[in-house]
């Protein structure tokens, strides 16, 4: 009776433990002002590099994820949001809100080489490699501009009846999928013609922001902050499949393929964590606590590991980058943390 008793005792308590999905293992203080607005996140994963926008003074970090050491702070790009790493080209095309602009950053000799003039808050961006295109939504101005990366131009700029909020390209079905926020739809564009063939309503969702994709499953992440929903959207039937609470300030959202979880960085502290058990069922991990105003962040993945900027800690100013080690529980309230694959060695 007594070891029944026992027993039961560890199921509450075990019950009783909250899931853990991150856990902080660095911390890395970087040069610019404190308690400025940081944005998007990217990685270069043929460097080994984290690339992070701080929007506020118009900085480009770049940082070696290796060591967790600052290679670079680039300036000069005023009111950088969206960024979009180039694998093979070492560039990156930075979306300038402060000017109206879309910067070309040449890594190799880590400055900024060029500016192309675009429409209003140029934004979230998306690279579809196959076509040597980047694709920029420029939001206030209901626009898609496009750039051909080996001549660094814009070749076509897409114009809607609708806000655009973030682009994803899917290399399954070689499209870029397009939030139309004001109108609660994705567009679907053929980069090889650069044409709109299809815009599809999305139900239960309003004002679809931040994508993410699981291009092997077929489904597309959008965070709906009109109503605060997580909405996980079928790519080849064009219709909800599952929606989920989203707290409070949701912007970016990223998809780790490896360990199947959507992470989303939401500006009323916290990130919500969703694990996909198949392309029809998803659930939520957790709300894990961060400091308030981190709505952006980026994963490595491979390593699993989560990077989120903070602009405050306690209510005092910084600039640091956080680093996180994903965790699964291997017992209830017990995590243990994620099998790593060592990157390989670049010769």
């Amino acid at each position: 009776m007594k070891r029944l008793s026992f027993c039961f005792a560890l199921l509450i308590l075990s019950q009783s433990v909250p899931a853990q999905t991150l856990k902080k293992i660095a911390v890395i203080d970087l040069p610019g002002p404190k308690g400025e607005r940081f944005d998007y996140l990217t990685m270069d994963d043929e460097d080994r590099y984290l690339l992070s926008a701080h929007l506020g003074p118009g900085i480009l970090y770049v940082i070696d994820v290796r060591t967790n050491k600052l290679v670079k702070a680039i300036s000069g790009l005023p009111g950088i949001t969206g960024l979009e790493y180039v694998p093979g080209l070492k560039k990156v095309y930075t979306s300038n809100w402060g000017e109206n602009k879309i910067g070309v950053v040449d890594l190799k000799q880590m400055r900024v080489v060029k500016r192309l003039p675009t429409g209003e808050k140029p934004n979230g961006s998306t690279y579809a490699e196959p076509f040597a295109k980047v694709y920029v939504a420029n939001t206030n101005a209901k626009q898609v501009a496009i750039v051909d990366v080996h001549k660094d131009v814009i070749i076509k700029t897409l114009s809607f009846d609708s806000e655009t909020g973030t682009p994803q390209y899917d290399p399954v079905s070689r499209k870029v999928y397009i939030n139309l926020r004001s109108v609660n739809q994705v567009a679907a564009v053929d980069p090889a013609s650069d044409a709109v063939v299809g815009r599809y309503p999305v139900a239960g969702c309003e004002h679809n922001h931040g994508m993410a994709l699981d291009s092997a499953g077929r489904r597309a992440f959008l965070l709906c902050g009109g109503n605060r929903t997580f909405t996980v959207f079928d790519l080849d039937g064009h219709r909800s499949v599952a929606h989920l609470p989203l707290p409070a300030g949701a912007d970016v959202v990223k998809f780790d393929p490896g360990l199947k979880r959507a992470y989303a960085a939401c500006a009323s502290g916290v990130i919500l964590v969703v694990q996909e058990d198949d392309p029809d069922h998803f659930r939520k991990l957790e709300d894990f606590p961060v400091a308030p105003k981190v709505h952006s962040l980026a994963l490595d993945l491979a390593t699993h590991r989560v990077f989120a900027p903070e602009q405050e800690e306690d209510g005092k100013p910084v600039a640091r980058m956080i680093v996180y080690e994903a965790v699964t529980a291997s017992a209830p309230g017990r995590p243990s943390a994620i099998a790593v694959r060592k990157p390989a060695t670049r010769r």
